[in-house]
């Protein structure tokens, strides 16, 4: 089966539709960086790096004329869901959003199968009619001859070592009687699952073989410091004989205090007054707003909570007083240890870019890149549920 993934990121998307047995054809990312990863992974891949709201319809059927995709994913940015102009009607209705190119890449290529990933919360949205909008997109791809099949699912359930939700909407053009994969495993097992079910690695299971670094430590490039200490670790090393992406942030002193005295979690809201963050550019007068979700030590024994594409400032390590590193944020995730992320680890904020005009560092940064993935493992399980099917 061949896919093409729009919107396509980093490539989790697809790295987990490639390791489910398909071919890679094609790629779409507008972001410099993101395409780079992806292309850097996937090199039998093309890449093109565009908007696609600016590649016509033309191009897209010369582009893929020879090798037509059986396959189309898409991730189109949840933000995408309010975009449209004032005088174009609901801003809420996916068909004034990026979904409606998602919808135009199938009308035109006719695949067997289009997948759409998407924040849970779209499930209960409506539009200013009280329409909700996954019945709008479940009609608009129906109009094309698909069944259409929408659920969220749990990464947990799938062998990621985070608790992440996501929405996914499959269309498909024969009628599928199971669209959706069976968990395969579970963070609490009892003696009535633990034969059909695996237990989810917890978040220590996860990262603990990786070199053992503090603030302001680590590399871009160096070597393991210890051998794979259990079969996920063995798995996501993949024959990998080098660490990517492993460098801590340059925390300054008083922030590592703050991080020292935490406990699991706890977060910058739990600490003693004289450790809370100081404002931005305030000269040591004390932020009055400190957020509960920033800088929460994790628990080593669960499953690490959501990684957003923030997370450089979302996680405390729960044993180092430091946030996590970009190769901790790709494994709670399941990128392999052989995925290298480009660009820089991280960057100033987009809005701070966009205020002073410099559109050319406006890139999405490693941890954007690997927090803004769907995790290879669950994309996998959808894969192979659905080749099973459709083949």
């Amino acid at each position: 089966m061949k896919v093409l993934d729009i919107f396509a990121g980093a490539g989790g998307f697809s790295l987990g539709f490639k390791n489910g047995g398909c071919e890679i054809i094609g790629a779409i990312e507008v972001d410099t960086w993101a395409a780079e990863t992806f292309a850097f992974n996937h090199p039998d891949t093309r890449v093109i790096k565009s908007n696609v709201e600016e590649i016509d319809d033309d191009t897209i059927l010369k582009t893929f004329r020879t090798s037509k995709p059986d396959i189309i994913l898409g991730s189109p940015p949840c933000q995408g869901f309010s975009i449209c102009s004032k005088h174009n009607g609901d801003p809420k209705d996916p068909r004034n959003s990026l979904f409606e190119e998602f919808v135009r890449f199938g009308k035109i290529l006719n695949p067997k199968i289009m997948i759409m990933e998407n924040v849970p919360n779209l499930i209960k949205a409506r539009t200013s009619e009280k329409k909700l909008l996954i019945d709008i997109i479940k009609s608009e791809l129906s109009k094309y001859g698909y069944f259409v099949y929408h659920s969220i699912l749990e990464a947990v359930n799938y062998g990621v070592p985070q608790i992440r939700k996501r929405l996914f909407v499959i269309a498909s053009k024969k009628e599928l009687h199971h669209p959706f994969p069976k968990p395969t495993h579970s963070p609490t097992l009892d003696d009535l699952f633990s034969f059909i079910l695996k237990k989810t690695p917890t978040l220590w299971e996860a990262i603990s073989d990786l070199p053992n670094i503090e603030a302001r430590e680590g590399a871009e490039v160096m070597d393991y410091t210890s051998e794979p200490l259990n079969e996920f670790q063995k798995k996501i090393r993949n024959k990998s004989d080098k660490v990517y992406n492993h460098l801590a942030m340059k925390h300054a002193k008083r922030t590592v205090e703050r991080f020292k005295s935490m406990e699991w979690g706890q977060s910058s809201a739990d600490v003693l007054e004289h450790l809370k963050p100081y404002k931005r550019n305030s000269n040591g007068i004390l932020s009055e707003k400190v957020y509960d979700q920033n800088n929460r030590r994790m628990h080593p024994d669960k499953p690490c909570h959501t990684i957003p594409a923030s997370f450089y400032a979302n996680f405390v390590h729960p044993y180092r007083h430091r946030n996590f590193t970009a190769r901790e944020g790709a494994r709670i995730q399941t990128f392999p240890d052989t995925y290298m992320f480009k660009g820089k680890p991280t960057v100033v904020s987009h809005k701070l870019l966009e205020r002073e005009g410099r559109f050319d560092e406006k890139y999405l940064c490693q941890y954007n890149q690997i927090g803004n993935a769907v995790p290879p493992l669950l994309a996998e399980a959808i894969a192979r549920n659905l080749l099973k099917q459709i083949q």
